[in-house]
């Protein structure tokens, strides 16, 4: 077998593994990387030939996982893409939202350029791409062992993280020897809304692991409604101000949803009105209703006493642009969720351009920011930030929270790796992790007596 790490390699994005057996070739997962310098276009360059992939596997729908498999298709790939069926579902949605953003930029592109020699940047793909590519996908369940070919089977093992997501874990017959190598994807943690635990993965020979959270743990001291209490009970009930929460439409924005429908039919808060401002949004919170016996014991027991845990009172989900501009006309305490969650694009900014000079808003941020983002901007204390062509003084109150984060941190990166047989186990490749927390996790595990590698993009390594 050969592995080579082609996209997030030391970054977060862009994640993009190629596995060969013989003359086999299998990609496993195929995102979006936009730490590029901004620049969309450099996803078309692949250091492969798409033509030559024999099958894509996807781990789960997130962009950077996701993102770019419409390009692959453009450009030649023919095969199937192997997932489970709700992640297929989800990154239909997600791949489709993707083209209108690429067409919004390319409009406002030709506007700036207009009556100069136009070097707006193209879409990346259409959505003929897309369906192009829906098309591709071959659903397989959780657990259930899959051959791809005569020496090579596939079983998909729940990582929690968002709904359908999943390891991807190969057995390999190559020269008459079995070999294993599992992928982890993303890394779910224990006791998040909506999702169950990751189930332990089996033996295998070689891990490639996500380190998003390398050297960094997670608050320990509060629970998602305790953390959610505090910040709405100041927010929106003391200062009767307005709480605006950038949060990823598919995933996140669910567990938010839920973890808020438990707080105000508990009458832990009173009530507040919640805007959902995300079409997107609404869209994937039906297809975690379509495969709910996929969601944890918890939200199944909730539903069971208390009804659907995406739906309450004061709770609107905002579908029109008309409905989403009056938004900002509702002078009362209010929470406002909308994506994107690193801010780029999306209504989200509509609500940040009106609200961000607004020193009776808060804006809580609950998931990762990426490097060159408006969230991080934020986050890392810009007094000053360009939104909607305009540069704004930043009055509002800027807070965090990693209680709502879907990656599991430092100590549940080491316990995944401390699960396999250590006497079984060749060598651990870390991925999509900034290099900072991959040395950490890198340091972590060595002094477990665990051999790991942190690959160079496009550097190809021999598994015997």
């Amino acid at each position: 077998m050969k592995l080579t790490i082609h996209g997030a390699a030391q970054q977060v994005t862009g994640s993009m593994h190629l596995l060969e057996v013989g003359q086999f070739k299998i990609l496993i997962d195929c995102g979006l990387d936009y730490e590029k310098d901004r620049n969309i276009q450099a996803n078309e360059n692949f250091l492969f030939k798409p033509e030559e992939i024999d099958v894509v596997i996807l781990t789960h729908a997130h962009i950077d996982h996701s993102g770019n498999l419409p390009t692959l298709v453009r450009l030649g790939f023919e095969g199937q893409i192997l997932c489970t069926p709700p992640t297929a579902d989800l990154t239909e949605l997600l791949l489709l939202d993707s083209v209108n953003i690429f067409m919004r930029k390319a409009d406002k592109g030709r506007k700036h350029r207009k009556g100069k020699f136009n070097t707006a940047a193209q879409p990346l793909y259409l959505q003929k791409h897309v369906m192009d590519t829906v098309e591709r996908f071959v659903t397989i369940g959780f657990n259930k062992p899959f051959r791809i070919n005569g020496s090579i089977e596939l079983t998909f093992i729940p990582v929690g993280h968002l709904l359908g997501a999943a390891a991807a874990v190969f057995k390999v017959i190559e020269d008459g020897v079995e070999k294993s190598i599992a992928f982890t994807g993303d890394i779910g943690r224990k006791n998040y809304p909506v999702l169950d635990d990751p189930q332990t993965l089996p033996p295998v020979d070689y891990l490639v692991t996500e380190s998003t959270y390398g050297g960094r743990l997670h608050t320990k001291d509060k629970t998602v409604e305790q953390a959610l209490v505090e910040t709405i009970e100041k927010a929106c009930v003391k200062e009767q101000g307005r709480l605006i929460i950038p949060a990823f439409s598919i995933g996140r924005t669910q567990s938010l949803v839920y973890s808020l429908n438990k707080i105000f039919s508990s009458g832990l808060l009173p009530p507040v009105k919640v805007f959902v401002d995300s079409p997107l949004a609404t869209r994937s919170t039906g297809v975690f209703r379509k495969y709910h016996y996929l969601v944890n014991q918890e939200a199944q027991d909730f539903y069971s006493k208390r009804g659907d845990e995406f739906e309450f009172d004061n709770l609107e989900y905002v579908e029109s642009l008309k409905d989403s501009r009056q938004v900002s006309n509702y002078f009362e305490p209010c929470i406002i969720i909308s994506s994107a969650g690193m801010l780029e694009g999306g209504r989200i900014q509509d609500h940040l351009f009106y609200n961000i000079q607004n020193y009776y808003c808060t804006i809580l941020f609950i998931g990762y920011c990426a490097k060159g983002t408006l969230g991080h901007r934020l986050l890392r204390g810009d007094p000053i930030v360009h939104i909607k062509d305009r540069e704004l003084a930043v009055y509002a109150t800027i807070k965090q929270t990693d209680v709502l984060s879907a990656h599991g941190d430092h100590d549940d990166l080491v316990n995944t790796v401390k699960q396999q047989d250590k006497a079984k186990l060749k060598n651990v490749f870390l991925v999509h992790g900034e290099t900072s927390s991959m040395q950490a996790l890198a340091d972590a595990l060595t002094g477990e007596g665990y051999a790991v590698t942190i690959p160079a993009k496009g550097v190809s390594y021999l598994l015997s």
